[in-house]
């Protein structure tokens, strides 16, 4: 059962800790010279610290210990966490290369399917359940790298993938508080609150970046709790609901992919045509075209919230 009590004061402890927490990073950060230097493709025109999502981490952790949550799958996915976790701060002080941080991604992926957390049946349009079976494992794997890596993509303006994350997890916060899925509710709830504490610190003009640290572990929580409870869900086309969440990111990316393979660009390689960059080539603001951003994310949010309650409505006529 959901102690609504319990789930503020966890959030309020993940926010306070990471709040401060993120002083700490910072100065960790600069000594370590881990730093993001301005250049061409970046916005940004000061030396930054990044690896902030440290921070996140932290704060995540304490509204954990707090909550205390129980489940059959929760080892393994802190043992995935702490892979991406390390994955990312290696990146953001060493920017190792691609294929190095895809076998992290993997290996956090693996954990999860080892302790049979697996996306085993997805609800299409015109065929119903669908059961993966053998694809299960290769569906798992892409579904977490493919959204730790769209997060990853979408962190290109001060606050922008602290925001949209945010935005999602509220999103499947609620639909958690809906469904009555207590792991969800507790994880969605703990990152919300690290999120709002780290995003004073991130917001525009970016006092600290989250880094690879941040955006992959953000990133990889989220495509987790989607297997804990959006895949799941027995609403018709639950497949469609995850993607809906996380609409901005994911389609961005999926246009960077297709962008970058006809310019021979190179599918790994970063660029400056991302949607955000878009916008401020549009004539936008920094600030605005973030919030516009986080608009477009709120508006997929409130779509995917009322087709899962409509598609469950119909499935139960059916």
């Amino acid at each position: 059962m959901l102690d609504y009590i319990d789930l503020m004061i966890a959030s309020f402890i993940a926010l306070v800790v990471t709040f401060f927490a993120t002083f700490f990073v910072k100065k960790l950060a600069i000594k370590l010279n881990i730093v993001d230097f301005p250049n061409q493709r970046k916005i940004h025109k000061v030396v930054t610290p990044r690896a902030g999502g440290l921070a996140i981490f932290i704060g995540v952790a304490a509204g954990l210990l707090y909550l205390k949550p129980e489940h059959i799958h929760l080892f393994e996915i802190s043992l995935g966490a702490i892979v991406i976790l390390i994955t990312g701060l290696l990146d953001d002080r060493y920017d190792i290369r691609p294929t190095v941080k895809l076998a992290g991604q993997i290996i956090a992926a693996t954990f999860l399917i080892s302790s049979g957390l697996i996306i085993e049946r997805v609800t299409l349009p015109f065929f119903g359940m669908v059961e993966l079976g053998p694809l299960s494992v290769l569906i798992t794997i892409l579904w977490v790298v493919g959204v730790t890596n769209a997060i990853n993509l979408i962190d290109g303006l001060d606050g922008l993938a602290t925001g949209v994350s945010t935005i999602a997890l509220i999103t499947m916060f609620i639909m958690s508080i809906i469904d009555s899925q207590l792991i969800v509710a507790y994880l969605s709830i703990v990152i919300i609150g690290a999120n709002l504490g780290f995003l004073y610190h991130n917001f525009y003009p970016a006092k600290i970046y989250m880094g690879d640290t941040g955006s992959n572990f953000l990133g990889y929580m989220i495509a987790v709790i989607s297997m804990l409870g959006l895949f799941k869900n027995v609403a018709l086309l639950s497949f469609v609901i995850p993607i809906l969440i996380l609409a901005v990111p994911i389609f961005d990316t999926l246009f960077a992919i297709i962008r970058r393979a006809k310019t021979n660009h190179g599918i790994m390689r970063p660029d400056n045509k991302h949607i955000h960059y878009q916008l401020i080539r549009a004539g936008f603001s920094h600030r605005q075209a973030v919030i516009i951003i986080y608009c477009f994310s709120a508006v997929f949010g409130l779509l995917a919230i009322l087709f899962a309650r409509a598609s469950l409505f119909v499935s139960l006529l059916v």
